[in-house]
């Protein structure tokens, strides 16, 4: 809430997530920043690019968003971040509103 209060909306995700994670810092909450979320298929190991954008605590995934409004796409994909991870709950955060509350969703597997 803080980062959003301060930043307002309109900004790039990058900014959000860099600001948010400083928070973290500051607070003394553990964090990893941008982690590879590699693809188990038949066997196969696949590095196929994905990140989860933090995950706090190595047990919930924060996905950043700056869009115009959260669409169902955004929360399957943390869903499948969540699942491809072996991690049960994630936080979509739309940064790109007047409340915050308006632009949070919870995720659970």
């Amino acid at each position: 809430m803080r980062v959003h209060t301060h930043l307002g909306p309109g900004l790039l995700e990058h900014a959000y997530e860099l600001c948010l994670c400083h928070e973290l810092e500051r607070h003394a909450v553990p964090y990893a920043r941008q982690v590879e979320l590699p693809i188990e298929y038949e066997g196969l190991h696949l590095d196929c690019g994905y990140r989860a954008d933090i995950i706090v605590a190595d047990k919930v995934i924060l996905e950043i968003k700056s869009v115009d409004r959260l669409l169902p796409i955004h929360e399957a994909q943390l869903l499948t971040y969540l699942r491809i991870g072996k991690y049960r709950i994630g936080l979509l955060i739309n940064f790109n509103t007047t409340s915050l509350r308006h632009g949070l969703r919870r995720c659970v597997l």
